[in-house]
């Protein structure tokens, strides 16, 4: 059993604790930090752990083994790096940061100390996006062609305009560090890397905050192209589209915690003119907030690493970087 602290216990914060606590034999929450204790006192004894009131508290107990981070975007690298120093394994939110050089410090870090760094995009543990790499790899779906994605929902209006999430250096880009990452990582696992992005970004429902109308083109290196939108200002929705040779698979709804469905149309060559109609797959309930923090303490056991220098972790803070740029420049970005 893996025995981590939870850093930030907001609602995010609250709902890893509660997809592992009393339900995982791999991973629990043993400790907590907040810079509220007060606000979450209640929450942790319910929970049946302590709250401390400050990180070195929490690097200084020799009963965790890890820590699980929770906590604004800009205050990440800081708390990674402390955590390598001591020895301590890190699961961190997405994502891994906001630049490049700063990612490339946290991955160097935990490699250098020898812990397991990952990265909280769990939508990798999401069976329907894995049978659609399945779908990808053997063929099914024929070679690919363009992938079509959006993440949006009412986040702007959810918080008052001191709150760290309306702070543009904590959203640059808008939805994306909250919303879009995760579109882009899942686009990454079926595509593998991109190439090129160019990207538009605009704050257009209230006259403060980050903004709420972002979208992208991108390429990947493999020749396939997609598009990304996440609107930050309007009802709760999310949807992928993946487009083969052979036919598409589409996931999608207003829920995105549950465990998803998913519907594949595929062209009948002998039948050109005939409109095929879908058909809907449901597949076995997964947490995938579990999933990932399971896999994360299978990778503390096993000695192994997780996000790395160069891999896809760190390679998303570089497709958010090259977002950033395009819409300060209004051109496309090559992603070195």
């Amino acid at each position: 059993m893996i025995n981590a602290a939870i850093v930030g216990l907001g609602r995010w914060g609250q709902n890893l604790v509660n997809s592992i606590q009393g339900k995982s034999d791999k991973i629990r929450i043993v400790a907590g930090a907040s810079r509220t204790v007060a606000k979450a006192a209640d929450y942790a004894k319910k929970q049946g752990f302590p709250l401390y009131d400050s990180y070195q508290k929490v690097l200084a107990d020799p009963a965790i083994d890890a820590i699980v981070l929770a906590t604004p975007h800009t205050q990440r690298v800081e708390l990674i790096v402390a955590a390598a120093k001591v020895g301590k394994h890190v699961f961190t939110e997405k994502p891994l940061t906001l630049t490049v050089q700063d990612a490339q410090s946290c991955v160097e870090a935990c490699a250098d100390h020898k812990v397991t760094l990952a990265v909280g995009y769990n939508w990798r543990f999401q069976p329907a996006l894995q049978e659609i790499r399945r779908m990808l790899d053997d063929g099914r779906l024929g070679k690919l062609m363009h992938i079509e994605g959006n993440f949006c929902g009412p986040s702007v209006y959810r918080f008052s305009t001191d709150h760290w999430r309306l702070k543009r250096e904590e959203g640059p880009a808008g939805g994306m560090t909250g919303r879009g990452v995760h579109v882009v990582d899942a686009m990454v696992y079926l595509a593998g890397r991109i190439d090129t992005v160019f990207a538009q970004s605009y704050r257009r429902a209230l006259d403060y905050g980050i903004d709420d109308t972002t979208s992208m083109l991108l390429r990947f290196g493999n020749g396939a192209t997609a598009y990304l939108g996440t609107f930050i200002a309007t009802a709760e929705t999310w949807r992928m589209q993946v487009f083969g040779s052979k036919g598409w698979a589409e996931v999608g709804d207003v829920e995105h915690l549950t465990t998803w469905s998913m519907r594949v149309c595929f062209v009948d060559p002998q039948n050109l003119t005939v409109h095929q109609k879908p058909q809907t797959i449901s597949f076995p309930h997964v947490s995938t907030e579990r999933a990932e923090l399971e896999n994360f303490a299978d990778a503390i056991r096993g000695r192994r690493p997780l996000a790395i220098a160069g891999g896809d972790e760190v390679h998303g803070v570089a497709v958010l970087e090259a977002v950033l740029e395009s819409a300060a420049k209004n051109t496309m970005v090559k992603i070195k």
